[in-house]
């Protein structure tokens, strides 16, 4: 096999993996989604919303706070 046959079928495999994490997160966001409503649905609570925003922020920083600002909508119901 050569160099160029060897990274194109890693690549693939690497992009096949990702396909799988994304196909994990979105099942885990529909969970939470359903949690949430469970535990409160549509009604902001901006303590909680705040600690939602403090912890993706500190672990991925600033996309971390938009992707938690995004979960956050989502299990709003918007």
């Amino acid at each position: 096999m050569s160099t160029t046959s060897t990274s194109t079928s890693t690549e693939a495999a690497m992009r096949e993996r990702i396909d799988t994490l994304d196909a994990r997160l979105i099942a885990l966001v529909r969970e939470r989604m359903e949690l949430s409503e469970s535990v409160g649905g549509r009604r902001v609570q901006l303590a909680r919303e705040m600690e939602v925003l403090d912890h993706y922020s500190t672990e991925l920083g600033a996309p971390g706070r938009d992707l938690a600002l995004t979960l956050l909508r989502l299990c709003r119901g918007h």
